[in-house]
Order: C-alpha cells, then structure tokens, then sequence
C-alpha cells in the first residue's frame, strides 16, 4: 500500500487505510513493513482469502465484511494458541466501487483492530472487473515451541468445541431468505464470527483447529494429522436456541456446514479443569473423543447408531 504518489488509488489508502496503521507500517509509505517480533516470541503466520459471492454476500454490509476478514484470520491464531500482533491486507474491488463502502469497510476494521489489539501493516490496492476480492495475512506470536497444532491427538483424548456448532450455516441460508429468521441471529452468525483467543493452551490442548469448513470434516483433519479416529456424539452438540428448533432436518447441515470458526480441540481426559479455566466466559463443550483406528470420524445418534452424512464439509475444489 505505497502512498507516494497523487491519484485515486493513493488518496483512497490515505483517507482509509492509512488511519488503520501501526507503527512497523511506516505510514504506508514504503514497499513494505519493518516489524521487530517482541522479544522472545515466535512468529506466527496465516492468511485467508473472502471473494463476494463465495464467503460473503454483495450485498453485505462492508463494515461486517471488513470485521469477518479479520476475524476469520484472527481464528487461524486461536486454533494455534498466538496472540495477534498485525496484518497485511490486499483489497481487489470494482472501479466503481463507491467511496461509502470502503468508508464502511475501513470502520469495521477499525472497531476490530481496537477490540482485539493490532494494527494495519500494509498490503495492496488494485481494481478487477468483479467481483471483490479480499485477502489478509494475520501475524501472531507466541512463546517458542508453545504453539498448538493440528497434530497431536491422542486415542482417549476428549473432543471439545467453543460456543455453539451450526449457526452460521443456516444463517447462509438465512441470509439468502431461504430460512426463517425473526431476530436476525442466525444471519448475524454467519456475517460476523467470533475468534477465540485464548482459550487453545500450550500444555492443555493437544490439538486444534478452527471449525471453517464443516465440523466433520475439520474433526477428520485433526484425526489424519494423528492417526486416529474420533466419535461424534449428536446428542452433546452445543446448539443454539434457532438451531435446535431446526431439528431434526438440519442436523447434517449442523454438523457438515461451514463458518462457524468455532474452535475443535483435542484434550486429554486429565486437562479438562485447565481448558473450562482457560476459555473463562467461552462456553466449550465435550461432544466425542478419540479412539485407535484409521483416521475416520463417526457421529452417533441418540440411539447408538451411526449417521450416514455423505460429504463431510465444504471444499473448493471438489
């Protein structure tokens, strides 16, 4: 986001973006970042790409939009257990792209930056024929060799869950008229995630990820990651008021649909009291465990039955 020069491109950094920038950022002036680590910490990095139409809708407002980009990033370092400390952003949008939506855009970032503690560091502007296209590179630290990964499940480990499971698929839906939604929570759910830092500990969760792309599916990663498998019990699935109404015909969608940036975690039996301390006001939930086998997930009903799901969860390319 160089801002040297006049013109329409850097007069729009100027008014938006460079208000969001940290001290490393240099006052978007430069080609690039300075940044000093602080001391004694690792850097943690990850980077997650939204495009109007496939993980937003365009007609979405943009100050939700902005705060989605960022916390689904920021829900990539509390899978790993980091605490933010800034980000890179590229922004592909229309020409005609009014000035009122990256007004919008640029706000929604800014109330997150000051929720959740860091600051803009650069990036890139550029126009597309469409649609908008966004994409974040979120840096965290943590304390060398403390970072959790999705490696490390264990047969006999405790399979929890943050907050509830589902919401932000049928709020999709919701979101597309195609399900009732009178107090719009459902909708709100899928528009604006929330990340859970803090609550994923060196040396209490073994193992974890942020639910993205289906709980199934993203329970089925931790379990190749380790060689195990693990079971779902339906019945312990933490749902939320408009989801349980939705029983039973939206259970697969509950436990396939994406968004939900819940976190997955493996934890060992003896760990439990440590994780319920850890996540403090967070509501996490044991719903299976981890068992010797080859890497599979199964989800039992009430009955002691196996459901039959199909595909696990959402992929791009399949």
């Amino acid at each position: 986001m160089s801002a040297q020069a006049p013109g329409g491109e850097f007069a729009l950094i100027a008014r938006h973006f460079r208000p969001l920038a940290g001290p490393g950022a240099l006052d978007l002036a430069d080609d690039a970042a300075v940044l000093a680590p602080p001391p004694g910490r690792e850097l943690v990095i990850a980077a997650d790409a939204m495009v109007a139409g496939v993980h937003f809708l365009p007609d979405d407002p943009p100050d939700l939009i902005g705060r989605k980009l960022l916390r689904t990033n920021l829900s990539d370092l509390a899978a790993m257990g980091a605490v933010p400390l800034g980000y890179l952003m590229t922004v592909s949008a229309p020409r005609r792209t009014p000035q009122a939506w990256f007004a919008g855009f640029a706000a929604g970032l800014a109330a997150d930056q000051a929720a959740f503690g860091l600051r803009l560091l650069g990036g890139d502007t550029t126009s597309t024929p469409g649609p908008i296209a966004l994409s974040l590179t979120v840096l965290g630290t943590v304390a060398p060799g403390e970072a959790v990964r999705r490696v490390g499940a264990r047969p006999g480990d405790l399979l929890f869950v943050t907050g509830t499971i589902g919401d932000a698929a049928l709020g999709l839906r919701a979101a597309r008229g195609e399900r009732a939604d009178p107090d719009g929570f459902l909708a709100g759910r899928y528009r604006l995630p929330e990340p859970r830092l803090g609550v994923a500990r060196h040396g209490v969760v073994a193992a974890a990820l942020d639910v993205s792309d289906g709980l199934v599916q993203d329970v089925g990663h931790l379990c190749r990651a380790a060689g195990c498998a693990a079971e779902i019990e339906a019945a312990r699935l933490p749902l939320s008021a408009p989801a349980r109404a939705a029983l039973p015909g939206a259970l697969t969608l509950i436990l396939t649909g994406g968004d939900d940036y819940e976190l997955a975690m493996a934890v060992p039996p003896e760990h439990e009291a440590a994780l319920r301390a850890a996540a403090g006001a967070v509501p996490v939930t044991c719903i299976g465990r981890f068992l010797s086998g080859p890497p599979r997930v199964g989800v039992r009903a009430a009955d002691g039955t196996e459901l039959a799901l199909g595909a696990g969860g959402w992929s791009h390319f399949d």
